[in-house]
């Protein structure tokens, strides 16, 4: 009979821990919710002692609210810190972050900042593996509303191979609860998971266009004054390794039934 655990999702309320509570929940196990909604905060620390007690793995699908660099390193900073203090005391045996496909040659902004993530993560008390996604499909409707101008919607030329936020909660999940650490794949501490095929961001902003019937313009720019990482977006340093794990729906294929 398989053991259920107690296990504590960091972003519970988020768009992907959302998914990996239901799915969690789903299983038989017994899901505790960090956020401060429910009155945890793990950047000042405020009731994650408490949360955390008999928990057994955390699972941290958080993200911080800012993208600048220096904001967003000192918000994963402090959680990776305070997970991994408060965790320890707990007596958690286990921690998986998630994380972004491709970043270890990033030089400034969000993905940047997750480098340092991921380095605190792996150092701290608590014994941690990584799952790194590819950028997800809600991403392509953010990354439109903050390049339009007027007419025109600037987005990054970009190589990458979107993927569905439950797709990646089902792999935190995997990873979370394997019998062996040794059974991650190739790569460890870092598994990767990304949707079926290429696409390229500029591709996928037009789908979304062309479904809401705009007259929105969409052009891709590769500008590394304005981005020091436009070499590595539009040249597939974002793509998966031969190890990920791929997993649907296709772009199109959500698409064809969210709101966007």
């Amino acid at each position: 009979m398989k053991i259920q655990k107690k296990i504590a999702v960091v972003g519970a309320t988020g768009r992907l821990g959302t998914h990996v509570a239901d799915i969690l929940g789903a299983g038989g196990h017994d899901v505790v919710a960090i956020s401060r909604s429910a009155g945890v905060d793990i950047i000042s620390g405020e009731g994650l002692e408490a949360a955390l007690t008999d928990v057994d793995i955390i699972i941290d699908a958080s993200s911080t609210p800012s993208p600048d660099q220096a904001e967003a390193t000192e918000w994963f900073l402090a959680s990776a810190r305070n997970l991994h203090a408060a965790g320890a005391k707990a007596g958690v045996a286990r921690m998986v972050v998630v994380s972004i496909i491709g970043i270890d040659g990033s030089l400034a902004g969000y993905n940047a900042a997750k480098v340092a993530h991921e380095e605190a993560a792996l150092a701290g008390p608590v014994p941690t593996r990584i799952v790194r996604a590819a950028q997800f499909h809600e991403f392509v409707a953010q990354m439109l509303a903050w390049g339009t101008q007027g007419d025109v919607a600037y987005v990054p030329e970009m190589r990458t191979q979107l993927v569905a936020a439950r797709a990646v909660a089902q792999v935190l999940v995997d990873v979370a609860l394997a019998e062996s650490w040794d059974d991650v794949p190739a790569g460890a501490p870092f598994a990767e998971v990304a949707g079926p095929r290429e696409e390229t961001l500029a591709g996928a902003a037009e789908a979304i266009v062309a479904k809401r019937g705009d007259a929105l313009k969409v052009v891709a720019v590769k500008d590394a004054a304005m981005n020091p990482d436009a070499e590595q977006f539009a040249d597939g340093g974002l793509l998966p390794n031969a190890h990920a794990t791929l997993a649907g729906p296709t772009f199109a294929e959500w698409l064809a039934t969210a709101e966007v």
